[in-house]
Formats: structure tokens, C-alpha cells, sequence
């Protein structure tokens, strides 16, 4: 293919996910840091009208992925430029469906050996009295098919149960209850076949979800993360792990929590991470001595599909 540095590459952003809004300032800072480094890059707010014809009219070398959530980090956009013969950044179809749907992922983890929490899949039928005897209290109920923590919440006793799950269907039929681990949450960026330095994410909320990510100045990310040096490398080993099983490509992100008694669990993988200010891969890649620009132009160099 073309050298990237000097091909014409559209950065796909927007989209028409929950998750727009996160999409668009990751797509703009991604965008600003591809053309401080002299590549030829163009804005695509990402419509399902527009999509084919925009990319046929650009003529386009290959596509940075910057969309957030379904249609966009599900395996859509990466079927859409598979068919148009674009190459693209990060995952295929397979694995960023995957990774995309936490119930299918989840199976998949626990058939390759890797840890993950108990879970329960939960319906309108399902019995909640069961759900609390089998998983116990606190647990997280979550839709499968949602990113940033959309529509998650922590349940600390049986009569919360309905209304997590009913907020929780407002985002699709998959919903899970996960057994909830006691303990300080980690992430681990990946970039190519290594992965980036851990960080841990302290938060005053009950958990790390959507404000605690894009609009709380409180949330702590602390890099270096605390643990020791063999500890973060086997988090770093499992975060790989988890990578490959799924055959997830180019650069992502693991989520994971550590109990008290400091044992790892994999809480889900992320294909095409946030790229804002807030977001945690360009910290992890500051922390390895990389720039943000630095950064975005790796994975741009790591585009090989066609």
C-alpha cells in the first residue's frame, strides 16, 4: 500500500452511537495531530446516508477509526471499508464485534482460561431472586452492546435489581448482571504486540463510569499504577492475552479490576479507546516516553489491512 505518511487518509468520528459526542473531540484530536504531522488528513462526520459516498468521492489511502460504540466499533465501519477495499486502523470485523458485545466476549474469555467475573444474562423473564442468590451483592448490571459505562450501574441490594436493569434495556435487549470485584480498578493499553504501562483509576464515585471519565478534574489516574514490578507485568501479560484471544490488531485498550487479594479479572476490551483529554491510551503512551502525535502516527503505521 501507499506510505501513510503521505496518503490521503480520512478520520471516521461521530457516528450515530450514544457516544457521539466522546467521538467527535477523540476524532478532532486525532485529526489536529495527523495533519501537525504533515499527513493529508480529512474529516468524516461518519452518517449512514453519506458513509459510501463520501469515502468513494475521497479517494481515500486508508481510514483512522475514531468512532466509538455500534456502528462504528462494532465491526460496521470495519465491514463498510473491508467491502470498499480501504485500509483501516485497529481491529477487523471479527474481533471488534467481540469485543464490542461484553456477553459474547465474556464466553469467549472463559473458554480460552482467561479470568473474568461470575455474570448472568438478564430478560424481562429473568428471576432476579436467582440472579441475587447466584452472584450476591454488590454487582454491576450493564447493556452488552454500550461503551464509556452507558447505562451501567452498581446494585448493593435486591430491590435495585429492576430498575438497573430496566435502565440498563433502554440500550438494547443484552443486558448482564457481573459479580462485582472488590478492589482497585486498572487499564492496560495495547500498541502492536506490547502493551503500555498500567494505570490505576481512582474515582469518588461508586465506580469509574461516565463522568468519572469525561467530566470529573477529581478522577485520579495514577502511572506508575502502585503495583509492583511482577504485578503490573502479569496484568500487562493478561491485558496481551486477552488481546489475542479475541484477534484483536493495532492498538486498544484492556479494563481490568484487581481483588484484595490483588488476583486479576478482565472486565472487558476496548478496539478504538477514547482519544479526548481525558482518555487514558495517550496517558499510558506519555508514561512509555511517546507524544500524543507520536502515538497517533504508530497507529496510523500499523494500517495494514486491504
Amino acid at each position: 500500500m501507499n506510505d501513510l505518511a503521505t496518503g490521503k487518509v480520512a478520520v471516521l468520528m461521530g457516528g450515530w452511537s450514544s457516544e457521539r459526542e466522546v467521538s467527535l473531540k477523540s476524532g478532532t484530536a486525532v485529526l489536529e495531530a495527523l495533519l501537525r504531522s504533515g499527513v493529508d488528513a480529512h474529516r468524516i462526520d461518519v452518517q449512514r446516508e453519506t458513509i459510501f459516498r463520501d469515502l468513494a468521492e475521497g479517494d481515500f489511502d486508508a481510514a483512522f477509526i475514531v468512532l466509538h460504540g455500534p456502528g462504528g466499533e462494532d465491526g460496521i465501519m470495519q465491514s463498510v471499508l473491508e467491502v470498499m477495499g480501504i485500509p483501516f486502523t485497529g481491529s477487523g470485523v471479527l474481533a471488534s464485534a467481540l469485543a464490542m458485545d461484553k456477553l459474547r466476549c465474556k464466553e469467549l474469555l472463559l473458554g480460552a482460561g482467561l479470568p473474568t467475573p461470575a455474570y448472568m444474562k438478564l430478560d424481562e423473564n429473568t428471576d432476579m431472586n436467582f440472579v441475587a442468590a447466584t452472584l450476591g451483592f454488590p454487582l454491576m448490571v450493564k447493556p452488552a452492546l454500550e461503551g464509556s459505562s452507558i447505562g451501567m450501574s452498581k446494585v448493593d441490594d435486591e430491590s435495585g435489581l429492576d430498575s438497573a436493569y430496566q435502565l440498563a434495556a433502554e440500550y438494547g435487549n443484552n443486558v448482564l448482571a457481573e459479580q462485582w470485584v472488590n478492589g482497585c480498578e486498572y487499564t492496560v493499553a495495547i500498541l502492536g504486540d506490547r502493551a503500555l504501562p498500567a494505570i490505576r483509576l481512582e474515582t469518588k464515585r461508586d465506580f469509574y463510569d461516565f463522568d468519572a471519565k469525561y467530566k470529573d478534574d477529581d478522577t485520579a489516574y495514577h502511572c506508575p499504577c502502585g503495583l509492583d514490578k511482577e504485578q503490573e507485568a502479569q496484568l500487562q501479560r493478561l491485558a496481551l492475552s486477552a488481546f489475542e484471544a479475541i484477534g484483536a490488531a493495532g492498538w486498544g485498550r484492556v479494563d481490568l479490576m484487581c481483588d484484595q487479594d490483588n488476583r486479576p479479572y478482565i472486565i472487558e476490551i476496548n478496539t478504538v479507546p477514547g482519544m479526548t483529554d481525558h482518555s487514558l491510551v495517550p496517558m499510558a503512551a506519555k508514561a512509555e516516553g511517546l507524544s500524543f502525535d507520536e502515538l497517533v502516527m504508530e497507529i496510523l503505521m500499523m494500517t495494514t489491512r486491504v
